[in-house]
């Protein structure tokens, strides 16, 4: 199905949504950068058969969503998501973000409040604040990394993206998950348009999410990393998340990468299912 964003510049801005239905809890997956809402097949029918309604939609500029030219602001990205809570009319729903998908969680949670909210999970996510700055000296992305990677994305984006793969499911050099597993990455990150790309990189590597943390205070959270991520390294981001977020659940996956809802799928899956039956 499709659901339209009631806002900004492009009012009209279609978001492939994949919905199964039925009259479990609803379980929302927002996906990382710079696939899209089928990089969650690991997760789907798990959790479908554990009884849950599973959502998910590709973020605009992403797989077969609309791409507009503008719109890639976490202001804009968290009201898509409030566009497909509201949609779909859910409510004690839990929302799943995975990378540069938790920002979109807390961003919303900060706009929009927990009322239609269950709980959360931040899975190898990017909050709180992944750029280094004088006043974030634990960020874990510096300001040249950050450029030079925007700068390989323009110059070469195949290979760009074989490498980003590459180090995505990989620990100390090592692939953590089948050639075809990566292949298949590979295929989504080619989905993603160029703009939105570049406008969402920049988005989550420069976005401050410390104070939309504090609405989280309150609502149940569970932090799941694996400790040998090395795109959005556990230390800098999981970590400081669950210490702003005492009441917090924390899960590290031992040996996994930055994509470890597939190469430890099976942990992965069961960490959040126990999670959602708590």
């Amino acid at each position: 199905m499709e659901i339209t964003a009631q806002h900004g510049l492009f009012k009209d801005t279609q978001l492939h949504v994949d919905d199964t239905g039925g009259p479990g809890r609803a379980v929302v997956l927002i996906h990382g950068w710079p696939l899209s809402g089928e990089s969650w097949s690991e997760q789907v029918p798990a959790l479908q058969a554990a009884g849950y309604r599973v959502v998910t939609y590709d973020r605009r500029g992403f797989g077969r969503s609309d791409k507009p030219l503008t719109g890639y602001t976490y202001d804009t990205l968290a009201e898509d998501l409030h566009a497909l809570i509201e949609g779909l009319e859910l409510t004690d729903v839990t929302l799943v973000g995975f990378s540069m998908g938790g920002g979109e969680v807390v961003r919303y949670v900060a706009k929009h409040g927990a009322d239609r909210l269950r709980s959360v999970v931040l899975a190898a996510a990017v909050p709180p604040y992944l750029l280094q700055t004088g006043d974030n000296p634990e960020g874990p992305l510096t300001k040249g990394a950050a450029a030079e990677m925007a700068k390989d994305l323009r110059s070469d984006r195949d290979a760009f993206f074989d490498d980003f793969t590459t180090q995505f499911f990989s620990v100390d050099g090592e692939l953590k998950v089948t050639e075809a597993q990566r292949q298949e990455a590979i295929a989504l990150c080619a989905q993603a348009d160029q703009r939105a790309a570049l406008h969402c990189m920049e988005a989550f590597g420069t976005t401050d999410f410390r104070t939309d943390l504090e609405s989280l205070v309150s609502v149940p959270t569970l932090v799941l990393h694996g400790d040998g991520d090395g795109t959005v390294p556990f230390e800098g981001s999981g970590a400081r998340t669950h210490k702003a977020l005492p009441a917090s659940k924390l899960h590290v996956i031992a040996g996994a990468p930055h994509g470890c809802n597939v190469s430890h799928a099976e942990e992965f899956n069961r960490v959040l299912i126990d999670f959602l039956a708590s």
